[in-house]
């Protein structure tokens, strides 16, 4: 037994509208044998009669016959109808929903876009940062070279002139130790060897100028037999006299005429040998050394 397939069911987008009156021009009541019947046509009926058409024709076919609808004659063009109201065209269809964006996927897009555009800033002001920061550092880095330099030549300077301060102190301070030890040294070569004062002697009547004359030789009384007895030929040749003086310190004379004088003391010598020196260590500084009996220097 076969089932029958369900009706098919009406489309819910079909197109319906109500036909007024004044659109109808010809019209035929509909019966339940119309379809076996040849259609009978009726009249275009004038605004105002369609109603009672209507009825006259449901009366003429027996008063059994229930109203039925009233319905276009078959065939019939209803040329105004169209020309009247035109069917409405159909809607556009909407797009499928994968051709329209969501908004999920516009804001996504969207984070997407901004992330790369942060990563690009970002990578841009990487770039630019660590450009200024080696231009900085370049201009650090020279600065604080010229600052070091200015520096470190001036502490330079400084510990050179300390050093030159205390070589030239120390320069002074030897030679000033040496001036000493040889005015000790001096002194008891004098002390010890009384002699010597007779070549002192003899060398300043030698220098006397040959002009000259009344030379006078001035000695320690301690030196003078010393000197009498060793100069006698170079006094009786220039014709000069010895002659004793207290205050004349032992080891030296000071010759006298009218050329001159030639001064020949210990202390005049010494200040003449300490000269280039620049000590200024004088004969008479510091204390005597004592005669040396035994030759203890």
């Amino acid at each position: 037994m076969h089932q029958a397939p369900p009706p098919l069911q009406r489309a819910s987008a079909a197109y319906t509208r109500f036909i007024p009156r004044e659109e109808l021009q010809g019209f035929a009541a509909w019966r339940p044998n119309a379809f076996a019947e040849t259609p009978s046509f009726v009249q275009p009926a004038q605004p105002g009669a369609s109603h009672a058409v209507v009825r006259a024709a449901a009366a003429g076919e027996g008063a059994e016959a229930a109203p039925s609808p009233v319905w276009p004659a078959p065939g019939f063009s209803d040329r105004r109808r169209t020309d009247a109201a035109p069917a409405p065209s159909a809607a556009p269809a909407d797009p499928a929903p994968d051709d329209q964006p969501t908004l999920e996927a516009l804001h996504a897009e969207m984070q997407a876009e901004m992330q790369l555009q942060v990563a690009a800033a970002r990578q841009q002001g990487y770039q630019d940062g660590y450009r200024d920061g080696l231009v900085a550092l370049e201009s650090f880095k020279e600065s604080f070279a010229k600052q070091t330099s200015a520096q470190m030549a001036q502490v330079l300077k400084s510990l050179d002139d300390e050093l030159g301060q205390l070589e030239q102190q120390m320069a002074t301070s030897v030679a000033r130790v040496a001036t000493e030890l040889a005015r000790q040294v001096v002194r008891s070569e004098l002390s010890t060897r009384p002699a010597l004062v007779v070549q002192v002697a003899r060398e300043a009547v030698n220098a006397v100028l040959m002009s000259a004359h009344h030379i006078t030789v001035q000695v320690h009384p301690d030196d003078h037999a010393l000197v009498a007895q060793g100069c006698d030929e170079a006094l009786a040749a220039r014709g000069a006299r010895l002659v004793s003086q207290p205050s004349m310190a032992r080891g030296g004379c000071r010759v006298e005429s009218d050329a001159g004088v030639i001064d020949a003391r210990v202390p005049t010598r010494w200040a003449q040998a300490i000269l280039s020196l620049g000590t200024g260590v004088a004969w008479d500084d510091g204390e005597d050394v004592p005669a040396a009996d035994g030759g203890d220097a």
